[in-house]
Protein backbone atom coordinates (compact mmCIF):
# COMPACT_ATOMS: atom_id res chain seq x y z
CA UNK A 1 0.00 0.00 0.00
CA UNK A 2 2.77 2.40 0.89
CA UNK A 3 4.74 1.84 -2.33
CA UNK A 4 1.55 2.16 -4.42
CA UNK A 5 0.73 5.46 -2.71
CA UNK A 6 4.25 6.75 -3.30
CA UNK A 7 4.05 5.73 -6.97
CA UNK A 8 0.78 7.61 -7.48
CA UNK A 9 2.15 10.63 -5.66
CA UNK A 10 5.27 10.66 -7.81
CA UNK A 11 3.20 10.48 -11.00
CA UNK A 12 1.00 13.35 -9.80
CA UNK A 13 4.00 15.48 -8.96
CA UNK A 14 5.61 14.77 -12.31
CA UNK A 15 2.43 15.69 -14.16
CA UNK A 16 2.17 18.89 -12.12
CA UNK A 17 5.73 19.82 -13.06
CA UNK A 18 5.07 19.16 -16.76
CA UNK A 19 1.80 21.07 -16.67
CA UNK A 20 3.37 24.02 -14.85
CA UNK A 21 6.33 24.19 -17.21
CA UNK A 22 4.08 24.02 -20.26
CA UNK A 23 1.77 26.71 -18.97
CA UNK A 24 4.67 28.98 -18.11
CA UNK A 25 6.09 28.67 -21.64
CA UNK A 26 2.69 29.32 -23.20
CA UNK A 27 1.95 32.35 -21.05
CA UNK A 28 5.22 34.27 -21.37
CA UNK A 29 7.11 36.07 -24.10
CA UNK A 30 10.43 37.92 -24.15
CA UNK A 31 10.44 41.00 -26.36
CA UNK A 32 13.67 42.94 -26.90
CA UNK A 33 13.66 46.60 -27.89
CA UNK A 34 15.68 49.82 -27.76
CA UNK A 35 14.53 51.16 -24.39
CA UNK A 36 13.71 54.75 -23.48
CA UNK A 37 10.71 56.66 -24.76
CA UNK A 38 10.38 54.41 -27.79
CA UNK A 39 10.03 51.24 -25.72
CA UNK A 40 7.51 53.01 -23.51
CA UNK A 41 5.51 54.01 -26.58
CA UNK A 42 5.42 50.36 -27.65
CA UNK A 43 4.36 49.23 -24.18
CA UNK A 44 1.50 51.73 -24.13
CA UNK A 45 0.77 51.30 -27.83
CA UNK A 46 0.36 47.52 -28.01
CA UNK A 47 2.15 45.54 -25.28
CA UNK A 48 -0.51 46.22 -22.65
CA UNK A 49 -3.42 45.42 -24.97
CA UNK A 50 -1.71 42.19 -26.06
CA UNK A 51 -1.31 41.07 -22.46
CA UNK A 52 -4.92 41.98 -21.65
CA UNK A 53 -6.36 40.18 -24.65
CA UNK A 54 -4.22 37.03 -24.59
CA UNK A 55 -3.18 36.59 -20.96
CA UNK A 56 0.41 36.22 -22.18
CA UNK A 57 2.89 38.08 -20.00
CA UNK A 58 5.57 40.09 -21.82
CA UNK A 59 9.06 40.33 -20.40
CA UNK A 60 10.64 43.42 -21.99
CA UNK A 61 14.43 43.66 -22.32
CA UNK A 62 16.62 46.42 -23.76
CA UNK A 63 19.50 46.18 -26.21
CA UNK A 64 21.54 48.55 -28.36
CA UNK A 65 20.62 47.13 -31.74
CA UNK A 66 22.63 44.98 -34.11
CA UNK A 67 22.93 41.21 -34.30
CA UNK A 68 25.79 40.24 -31.99
CA UNK A 69 23.62 39.01 -29.12
CA UNK A 70 21.17 37.26 -31.42
CA UNK A 71 23.98 35.45 -33.25
CA UNK A 72 25.51 34.36 -29.95
CA UNK A 73 22.23 32.84 -28.72
CA UNK A 74 21.44 31.07 -31.99
CA UNK A 75 25.00 29.75 -32.46
CA UNK A 76 25.08 28.42 -28.90
CA UNK A 77 21.64 26.84 -29.21
CA UNK A 78 20.63 28.73 -26.09
CA UNK A 79 17.97 31.16 -27.32
CA UNK A 80 16.10 33.03 -24.59
CA UNK A 81 14.79 35.95 -26.65
CA UNK A 82 11.59 35.57 -28.65
CA UNK A 83 10.82 38.80 -30.52
CA UNK A 84 13.36 41.38 -31.62
CA UNK A 85 12.57 45.01 -32.46
CA UNK A 86 15.08 45.75 -35.19
CA UNK A 87 16.19 48.19 -37.86
CA UNK A 88 16.14 47.50 -41.58
CA UNK A 89 19.78 46.53 -42.18
CA UNK A 90 20.07 44.00 -39.29
CA UNK A 91 16.77 42.48 -40.40
CA UNK A 92 18.07 41.85 -43.92
CA UNK A 93 21.46 40.58 -42.75
CA UNK A 94 19.96 38.40 -40.02
CA UNK A 95 17.52 36.86 -42.45
CA UNK A 96 20.36 35.93 -44.80
CA UNK A 97 22.29 34.42 -41.90
CA UNK A 98 19.36 32.37 -40.67
CA UNK A 99 19.10 33.90 -37.20
CA UNK A 100 15.43 34.84 -37.67
CA UNK A 101 12.39 32.63 -38.16
CA UNK A 102 10.54 32.55 -41.47
CA UNK A 103 7.24 34.47 -41.11
CA UNK A 104 6.20 35.08 -44.72
CA UNK A 105 3.19 32.79 -44.28
CA UNK A 106 2.02 34.50 -41.08
CA UNK A 107 -1.59 35.61 -41.42
CA UNK A 108 -1.67 39.31 -40.53
CA UNK A 109 -4.85 41.16 -39.57
CA UNK A 110 -6.66 43.20 -42.23
CA UNK A 111 -7.18 46.96 -42.09
CA UNK A 112 -10.16 48.22 -40.08
CA UNK A 113 -12.19 48.45 -43.31
CA UNK A 114 -11.39 44.87 -44.23
CA UNK A 115 -8.60 45.59 -46.72
CA UNK A 116 -6.25 42.57 -46.75
CA UNK A 117 -2.93 43.14 -45.00
CA UNK A 118 -0.98 42.54 -48.21
CA UNK A 119 -2.73 45.54 -49.79
CA UNK A 120 -2.68 47.69 -46.67
CA UNK A 121 1.05 47.57 -45.92
CA UNK A 122 3.39 49.94 -47.74
CA UNK A 123 5.34 48.30 -50.56
CA UNK A 124 8.39 46.48 -49.26
CA UNK A 125 7.26 46.24 -45.62
CA UNK A 126 6.51 42.49 -45.56
CA UNK A 127 9.63 40.34 -45.38
CA UNK A 128 10.53 36.66 -45.29
CA UNK A 129 11.85 37.08 -41.73
CA UNK A 130 9.97 40.07 -40.33
CA UNK A 131 7.14 42.58 -40.55
CA UNK A 132 7.56 46.35 -40.82
CA UNK A 133 6.08 48.39 -37.99
CA UNK A 134 7.02 52.06 -38.41
CA UNK A 135 8.79 54.75 -40.42
CA UNK A 136 11.29 57.04 -38.75
CA UNK A 137 13.49 59.75 -40.22
CA UNK A 138 16.86 61.38 -39.87
CA UNK A 139 16.28 65.10 -40.27
CA UNK A 140 17.92 68.50 -40.01
CA UNK A 141 16.81 70.79 -37.20
CA UNK A 142 17.50 74.24 -35.78
CA UNK A 143 16.66 76.25 -32.67
CA UNK A 144 14.21 79.00 -33.66
CA UNK A 145 15.49 81.28 -30.87
CA UNK A 146 18.82 81.54 -32.69
CA UNK A 147 17.34 82.65 -36.02
CA UNK A 148 16.94 86.28 -37.06
CA UNK A 149 15.07 86.81 -40.29
CA UNK A 150 14.41 84.07 -42.82
CA UNK A 151 14.91 80.60 -41.28
CA UNK A 152 16.73 77.73 -42.98
CA UNK A 153 14.40 75.39 -44.87
CA UNK A 154 16.47 73.17 -47.18
CA UNK A 155 19.42 70.80 -47.22
CA UNK A 156 21.35 73.46 -49.13
CA UNK A 157 20.83 75.85 -46.21
CA UNK A 158 22.53 73.37 -43.90
CA UNK A 159 25.69 73.66 -46.01
CA UNK A 160 25.42 77.44 -46.48
CA UNK A 161 27.75 78.91 -43.85
CA UNK A 162 27.57 82.39 -45.34
CA UNK A 163 23.81 82.73 -45.13
CA UNK A 164 23.49 80.74 -41.91
CA UNK A 165 26.80 80.97 -40.00
CA UNK A 166 27.51 78.74 -37.03
CA UNK A 167 28.61 75.24 -36.20
CA UNK A 168 26.79 72.16 -37.44
CA UNK A 169 26.09 68.87 -35.73
CA UNK A 170 26.34 65.66 -37.76
CA UNK A 171 26.38 61.98 -36.90
CA UNK A 172 29.84 60.44 -37.06
CA UNK A 173 28.91 58.14 -39.94
CA UNK A 174 28.92 58.22 -43.74
CA UNK A 175 25.28 57.14 -43.84
CA UNK A 176 23.12 60.19 -44.41
CA UNK A 177 25.98 62.65 -44.63
CA UNK A 178 27.14 61.56 -48.09
CA UNK A 179 23.60 61.69 -49.43
CA UNK A 180 22.95 65.14 -48.00
CA UNK A 181 26.23 66.44 -49.41
CA UNK A 182 25.11 65.43 -52.89
CA UNK A 183 21.64 66.91 -52.37
CA UNK A 184 23.21 70.19 -51.29
CA UNK A 185 25.37 70.05 -54.41
CA UNK A 186 22.31 69.79 -56.64
CA UNK A 187 21.79 66.06 -57.12
CA UNK A 188 18.06 65.10 -57.12
CA UNK A 189 16.95 62.62 -54.46
CA UNK A 190 16.11 59.94 -57.01
CA UNK A 191 19.70 59.94 -58.28
CA UNK A 192 21.58 59.95 -54.98
CA UNK A 193 22.48 56.26 -54.83
CA UNK A 194 23.27 56.18 -58.51
CA UNK A 195 25.85 58.91 -57.86
CA UNK A 196 27.18 57.30 -54.68
CA UNK A 197 27.77 54.09 -56.61
CA UNK A 198 30.48 55.83 -58.66
CA UNK A 199 33.91 57.06 -57.65
CA UNK A 200 33.13 60.43 -59.20
CA UNK A 201 29.97 60.75 -57.10
CA UNK A 202 31.78 59.83 -53.90
CA UNK A 203 34.49 62.39 -54.57
CA UNK A 204 31.81 64.98 -55.20
CA UNK A 205 30.13 64.17 -51.87
CA UNK A 206 33.36 64.40 -49.89
CA UNK A 207 34.28 67.70 -51.59
CA UNK A 208 30.95 69.13 -50.45
CA UNK A 209 31.50 67.86 -46.92
CA UNK A 210 34.91 69.57 -47.04
CA UNK A 211 33.14 72.93 -47.23
CA UNK A 212 31.72 72.56 -43.70
CA UNK A 213 34.10 70.03 -42.13
CA UNK A 214 35.90 72.52 -39.89
CA UNK A 215 32.56 73.72 -38.51
CA UNK A 216 31.11 70.30 -37.61
CA UNK A 217 30.69 68.77 -34.15
CA UNK A 218 30.26 65.03 -34.59
CA UNK A 219 27.69 63.18 -32.48
CA UNK A 220 27.42 59.42 -31.92
CA UNK A 221 24.33 58.82 -29.78
CA UNK A 222 20.78 59.97 -30.39
CA UNK A 223 20.66 61.99 -27.18
CA UNK A 224 23.67 64.11 -28.13
CA UNK A 225 22.10 65.86 -31.13
CA UNK A 226 19.25 67.68 -29.33
CA UNK A 227 21.57 68.41 -26.43
CA UNK A 228 24.06 70.16 -28.75
CA UNK A 229 21.21 72.28 -30.04
CA UNK A 230 19.78 73.06 -26.61
CA UNK A 231 23.21 74.08 -25.29
CA UNK A 232 23.84 76.39 -28.24
CA UNK A 233 26.86 74.37 -29.32
CA UNK A 234 25.54 74.23 -32.87
CA UNK A 235 23.28 76.35 -35.05
CA UNK A 236 21.84 73.33 -36.87
CA UNK A 237 22.19 69.59 -36.49
CA UNK A 238 21.10 66.34 -38.00
CA UNK A 239 19.04 64.20 -35.64
CA UNK A 240 16.48 61.42 -35.36
CA UNK A 241 12.98 62.81 -35.62
CA UNK A 242 11.68 60.98 -32.56
CA UNK A 243 14.34 62.56 -30.34
CA UNK A 244 13.45 66.01 -31.65
CA UNK A 245 9.74 65.41 -31.16
CA UNK A 246 10.34 64.55 -27.51
CA UNK A 247 12.42 67.71 -27.08
CA UNK A 248 9.73 69.83 -28.74
CA UNK A 249 6.67 68.42 -27.03
CA UNK A 250 7.83 67.00 -23.71
CA UNK A 251 10.63 69.51 -22.96
CA UNK A 252 9.17 72.60 -24.71
CA UNK A 253 12.34 73.17 -26.73
CA UNK A 254 11.93 75.70 -29.60
CA UNK A 255 13.29 73.27 -32.18
CA UNK A 256 12.14 73.25 -35.80
CA UNK A 257 12.57 70.29 -38.14
CA UNK A 258 13.62 70.84 -41.74
CA UNK A 259 11.81 68.04 -43.54
CA UNK A 260 13.44 68.76 -46.89
CA UNK A 261 15.70 65.88 -47.85
CA UNK A 262 14.99 63.79 -44.77
CA UNK A 263 16.14 60.18 -44.90
CA UNK A 264 13.56 57.55 -44.08
CA UNK A 265 14.11 54.11 -42.67
CA UNK A 266 11.80 51.57 -41.12
CA UNK A 267 11.63 49.51 -37.98
CA UNK A 268 10.41 45.93 -37.94
CA UNK A 269 9.68 42.99 -35.67
CA UNK A 270 11.38 39.63 -36.15
CA UNK A 271 11.28 36.31 -34.31
CA UNK A 272 14.61 34.87 -33.21
CA UNK A 273 15.37 31.46 -34.74
CA UNK A 274 14.68 28.81 -32.12
CA UNK A 275 12.55 31.18 -30.00
CA UNK A 276 11.35 29.24 -26.94
CA UNK A 277 7.85 30.73 -27.24
CA UNK A 278 7.38 30.59 -30.99
CA UNK A 279 3.58 30.45 -31.14
CA UNK A 280 3.21 33.30 -28.66
CA UNK A 281 5.75 35.28 -30.69
CA UNK A 282 3.66 34.84 -33.82
CA UNK A 283 0.56 36.03 -31.98
CA UNK A 284 2.51 39.06 -30.80
CA UNK A 285 3.59 39.97 -34.35
CA UNK A 286 0.00 39.72 -35.52
CA UNK A 287 -1.17 42.02 -32.74
CA UNK A 288 1.67 44.54 -32.92
CA UNK A 289 1.52 44.96 -36.69
CA UNK A 290 -2.20 45.58 -36.80
CA UNK A 291 -3.34 49.08 -37.71
CA UNK A 292 -4.39 49.58 -34.11
CA UNK A 293 -0.96 48.58 -32.83
CA UNK A 294 0.90 50.93 -35.17
CA UNK A 295 -1.43 53.84 -34.44
CA UNK A 296 -1.03 53.14 -30.72
CA UNK A 297 2.71 53.76 -31.02
CA UNK A 298 2.23 56.81 -33.26
CA UNK A 299 0.03 58.42 -30.61
CA UNK A 300 2.97 58.30 -28.19
CA UNK A 301 5.99 59.06 -30.39
CA UNK A 302 6.41 60.51 -33.88
CA UNK A 303 7.02 57.30 -35.82
CA UNK A 304 4.56 56.69 -38.64
CA UNK A 305 2.56 53.52 -39.32
CA UNK A 306 3.57 51.47 -42.36
CA UNK A 307 -0.03 50.64 -43.22
CA UNK A 308 -2.06 52.89 -45.51
CA UNK A 309 -4.93 52.69 -43.02
CA UNK A 310 -2.70 54.00 -40.24
CA UNK A 311 -2.00 57.70 -40.80
CA UNK A 312 -5.68 58.77 -41.07
CA UNK A 313 -6.31 57.21 -37.65
CA UNK A 314 -3.34 58.85 -35.90
CA UNK A 315 -4.74 61.26 -33.31
CA UNK A 316 -3.41 63.34 -30.45
CA UNK A 317 -0.41 62.67 -28.26
CA UNK A 318 -1.57 60.50 -25.38
CA UNK A 319 0.01 62.77 -22.73
CA UNK A 320 0.09 66.32 -24.09
CA UNK A 321 -2.80 66.33 -26.55
CA UNK A 322 -0.61 67.60 -29.41
CA UNK A 323 -1.86 66.66 -32.88
CA UNK A 324 0.51 63.89 -33.98
CA UNK A 325 -0.12 63.81 -37.73
CA UNK A 326 2.08 66.84 -38.62
CA UNK A 327 4.97 65.20 -36.75
CA UNK A 328 4.86 62.03 -38.86
CA UNK A 329 7.59 61.59 -41.51
CA UNK A 330 4.89 60.40 -43.93
CA UNK A 331 2.59 63.39 -43.41
CA UNK A 332 1.96 64.91 -46.89
CA UNK A 333 3.45 68.30 -46.03
CA UNK A 334 6.64 66.54 -44.89
CA UNK A 335 6.89 64.31 -47.95
CA UNK A 336 7.82 66.72 -50.74
CA UNK A 337 11.47 65.68 -50.90
CA UNK A 338 12.90 62.69 -49.06
CA UNK A 339 15.17 59.68 -49.53
CA UNK A 340 14.72 56.09 -48.40
CA UNK A 341 17.71 54.48 -46.76
CA UNK A 342 18.99 52.00 -49.35
CA UNK A 343 19.60 48.76 -47.45
CA UNK A 344 21.28 46.87 -50.28
CA UNK A 345 23.68 49.73 -51.01
CA UNK A 346 24.78 50.08 -47.39
CA UNK A 347 24.90 46.34 -46.74
CA UNK A 348 27.24 45.92 -49.69
CA UNK A 349 29.44 48.97 -49.10
CA UNK A 350 29.13 50.03 -45.47
CA UNK A 351 32.52 48.72 -44.27
CA UNK A 352 34.33 50.27 -47.22
CA UNK A 353 32.63 53.65 -46.82
CA UNK A 354 33.06 53.76 -43.03
CA UNK A 355 36.79 53.21 -43.53
CA UNK A 356 36.91 55.92 -46.18
CA UNK A 357 34.84 58.30 -44.04
CA UNK A 358 37.08 57.78 -41.01
CA UNK A 359 40.15 58.36 -43.15
CA UNK A 360 38.61 61.61 -44.40
CA UNK A 361 37.85 62.68 -40.84
CA UNK A 362 41.43 62.10 -39.75
CA UNK A 363 42.89 64.32 -42.47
Amino acid sequence: MKSKYLYKTSIALAMAVVWTTGTSAEETLTVVSFGGSYAKACVDGYHKSFEEETGIKIKLEDYNGGLAQVRAQVDAGAVHWDVLDTESAPLMIGCDEGVFEEVSDLELPPAPDGTPAADDFFDGMLFDCGVGTLVYATVMVYNSENVDGEPPSTVKDFFDLEKFPGRRGMRRSPSGNLAWALMADGVPSDRIYEELSTEKGLQRAFRKLDTIKEHVIWWETGAQAPQLLADGEVFMTTAWNGRIFNAQVLENQPFVIIWDGHIRDYGALAIVAGAPNLENAKKFLQHATSTRGMVGVANHISYAPVRHSGLPLVGKHATTGVDMKPHMPTFPANSKNFLWYDIEFWTDREDELIERFNSWLSR
